[in-house]
């Protein structure tokens, strides 16, 4: 028997977690709604989901902060599309770089939500189970360096923390699930932007750039990166998972 995708909302205002809710069942999905915060981490630790719809704009804890927590925590895992008011740039980078992997912005179409949903979780499920970060998997080490999953920064090999944006993580992420393999540009912002992308969008190179940087890659050297002429990137150091290989 097939599995239906289980779909959690969370949003305080009533009218719009119900209609959101009552129009993903009826294309098919199973979906909760919860009011808050509190309501969710209650419902996470009961009942398993696929992706979390949460809005932004809440009172208590807001959607950024959960967005956060989420990320850090148990259900780390778990794709998340931001439900948002704030038609600005800033807020949604925010959100992004909180670890969403999608937003849309109120008001909005319930066919454009359904096909985000859809697209993160088509997206989440392209990876091969072995090279999927499950709870177990909290350093990957490469080279001279891990990256830890939960806290989302590499550590040298002294141990010395070096931050990583949430765009940093997300290529780094990619690159490792994809290791040995040359990945063009389009696959690359597709893993780390997902729609969002725009058509021949260049700064895909600007964030190699910036990775190259964090990882001390001497782009003479590309010990890490390799830039494929004509093609795009390649991940080619050897990755090990702390505890297994990868």
């Amino acid at each position: 028997m097939e599995q239906i995708d289980h779909i959690l909302v969370v949003d305080d205002d009533q009218d719009i977690r119900e209609l959101v809710a009552a129009y993903l069942r009826k294309n098919g999905l199973r979906a909760s709604t919860v009011a808050s915060g509190r309501e969710m981490w209650a419902t996470l630790d009961i009942c398993p989901v696929d992706l979390i719809v949460l809005d932004v704009i809440m009172p208590g804890d807001d959607g950024l902060l959960l967005c956060r927590n989420l990320r850090t925590g148990k259900h780390r895992s778990v794709p998340i599309v931001m439900l948002t008011s704030r038609d600005d740039e800033t807020d949604r980078i925010v959100g992004l770089e909180m670890g969403a992997d999608d937003y849309v912005v109120k008001p909005f179409s319930m066919r454009e939500l359904l096909a985000r949903i859809k697209a993160v979780m088509r997206r989440t499920r392209m990876l091969p189970p072995n090279l999927r970060v499950t709870d177990a998997t909290r350093l990957i080490a490469f080279g001279a360096w891990r990256l830890d999953t939960i806290a989302r920064h590499l550590l040298d090999e002294d141990g010395t923390i070096v931050a990583l944006s949430g765009a940093e993580f997300r290529l780094l992420s990619a690159f490792i699930d994809h290791k040995q393999c040359v990945l063009t540009r389009d696959q690359l912002l597709n893993l780390t932007r997902g729609r969002d992308a725009e058509p021949f969008d260049r700064s895909i190179d600007l964030l190699v750039c910036r990775l190259r940087q964090r990882l001390l890659d001497d782009p003479r050297e590309q010990t890490y990166i390799k830039t494929v002429r004509s093609e795009g990137y390649v991940f080619c150091q050897p990755v090990t998972l702390v505890g297994g290989d990868a």
